[in-house]
């Protein structure tokens, strides 16, 4: 007989969802129990380091990950990391455990309301009506997962693994084509529009994906600026290219003084225009024609662009550099970083400096650090699109798992994540995981025993917050708690030793390593 169970690993193999990462509970036991040798289980200690593992794995594999949670408790503690998933627009399959169907109307202890407990972050969230439409259930999330670049959760009642599957129809296809195409016919207003325009700049999103060399011919075409968007989850365009202007101030007042030469300006894999603040006022000042080219209708949808265009940002960047002339402007940025002097105590830019100098050009790298994020930006530009991978919701507790789950899909790709202290204890225990599957990646906590974001927007509203330092806190203790080896960084002498004799062996260390860097507050952070 072919249970359901016997099913749903058939359709994991053919969808290469051969890697578990999960945090199980009783509901889970019968689908876990026995785990054919094909099929690899990963163990995080807390649910949103198994959702944050999953994304790494992810972003590095360019396909959706298998996570697996446990039913109200194991789903509840994961809906930050799911919210970030989701605007991140990683694709996830995840499987979430449920009491068992016979005796669910009694509610019965671990019962779980789960429908809606993700909210609208999940692109769907199938309870199938029959165990027999669990396997087709599971492909179909598979497909919405791809389609829509989000997490696709499954509710499966425990005692659905063991019912007999024979003889049913699976209700999704074995294979799912997206083209990606644009007929040149379709782009003719965006065409003319660049061809016409006397001071065009485009601003890169995270959406671009793929398109990076597409969007790189595409700016060398027009020689125009290239603007990185703010609070975006990826880097959409080379930082040191020569053309590359830095990143979007996320307030309309500065926004509008950055774009204000711009006849006409491309956002591309970008929404029209990501905000932190809100400051009264148009995002553009009169005039300035704004234009987006972006595969996600939400964004596409709520953007206030003249012109929209729902495709790929690669295929549509392609297109465009073949059919504009060439501009003959010149686009280059002067950059004349002024040399901070080593000072003691360390501030962050010392330690990303340092840290971008010793950087391999093909490292990944994840930043969660919110009150260093600036100066990241401005010293460590990111040089391939994984150079810069961020939470793009903005919660903490992302960057640790999502390092370790992105070492472990890329196992000879130098992984780094920057972390701040108070960010880095959201999602520490990812570090165990680290440790276990031996996963060689290097974790730089900048260790300044507060929340520094916090206290500043505090001094901005005219009096002082609540909230008291943690400088007890020991991120290297906590570390080596958890099996990860980890060295305390004081001085500069120390960090740039440490730091030299880390990086060489990035693309081959096999244990992770935690620096422990103790900083000041950056005097001159505004949030």
């Amino acid at each position: 007989m072919t249970s359901v169970r016997d099913a749903v690993f058939e359709v994991l193999r053919r969808h290469g969802l051969t890697t578990l990462f999960c945090n199980p509970g009783s509901t889970e036991v019968s689908l876990l129990t026995g785990l054919p040798d094909d099929l690899r289980f990963v163990l995080a200690l807390h649910e949103g380091s198994v959702v944050g593992m999953a994304t790494g794995w992810a972003i590095g594999r360019d396909a959706p990950a298998l996570a697996v949670l446990h039913t109200t408790a194991g789903l509840g503690n994961a809906v930050g990391a799911i919210a970030t998933a989701r605007e991140n627009r990683v694709p996830l399959v995840i499987l979430v455990g449920q009491q068992d169907r016979r005796h669910l109307a009694l509610e019965p202890f671990l019962t779980g309301r789960l429908g809606g407990l993700a909210g609208d972050y999940p692109v769907r969230v199938d309870q199938p009506v029959r165990a027999q439409d669990v396997p087709g259930a599971v492909a179909r999330a598979f497909h919405e997962a791809g389609t829509f670049r989000g997490p696709a959760l499954v509710v499966v009642p425990m005692d659905d693994w063991v019912a007999p599957f024979d003889g049913e129809v699976l209700a999704a296809p074995r294979r799912l084509l997206r083209p990606s195409a644009v007929a040149d016919a379709d782009l003719a207003p965006l065409v003319e529009l660049l061809a016409g325009a006397r001071t065009p700049a485009i601003v890169a999103g995270a959406g671009v994906g793929d398109g990076w060399d597409a969007l790189v011919a595409l700016a060398e075409r027009l020689g125009c600026p290239v603007y990185q968007e703010s609070f975006g989850g990826r880097a959409g365009f080379p930082q040191d290219h020569p053309q590359y202007f830095g990143v979007l101030p996320a307030d309309r007042a500065r926004l509008r003084e950055r774009l204000g030469p711009h006849d006409v300006v491309l956002a591309v894999g970008a929404p029209v225009f990501r905000q932190y603040p809100y400051v009264p006022g148009p995002l553009v000042r009169p005039g300035t024609v704004v234009a987006l080219v972006t595969d996600d209708p939400a964004v596409a949808h709520r953007s206030p662009a003249d012109l929209a265009l729902l495709a790929s940002p690669g295929a549509v960047c392609d297109r465009l550099a073949a059919l504009l002339p060439l501009s003959g402007r010149g686009g280059a940025r002067a950059r004349a970083e002024a040399e901070e002097p080593a000072t003691e105590p360390l501030r962050p830019a010392h330690v990303l400096r340092e840290l971008a100098r010793r950087l391999p050009r093909d490292a990944a790298l994840i930043e969660e650090t919110p009150s260093s994020r600036p100066d990241l930006h401005r010293l460590v530009p990111a040089r391939n699109p994984l150079g810069f991978v961020s939470a793009a919701m903005g919660g903490l507790g992302f960057a640790v798992p999502a390092a370790v789950g992105l070492r472990m899909a890329l196992p000879d790709r130098p992984v780094v994540a920057v972390v701040g202290d108070g960010s880095a204890l959201y999602g520490l225990h990812a570090l165990w995981s680290a440790a276990h599957y031996r996963v060689g990646a290097l974790f730089v906590v900048l260790a300044n025993g507060r929340y520094a974001v916090m206290d500043r927007l505090a001094d901005q509203q005219g009096g002082k917050g609540p909230w008291p330092p943690f400088t007890e806190v020991d991120m290297g203790g906590l570390a080596r708690s958890l099996g990860c080896p980890a060295v305390r960084v004081d001085s500069y002498e120390e960090l740039t030793t440490a730091l030299d004799d880390v990086m060489p062996t990035l693309p081959t260390r096999d244990s992770p390593l935690l620096l422990d860097v103790a900083v000041g507050v950056d005097p001159d952070f505004q949030p």
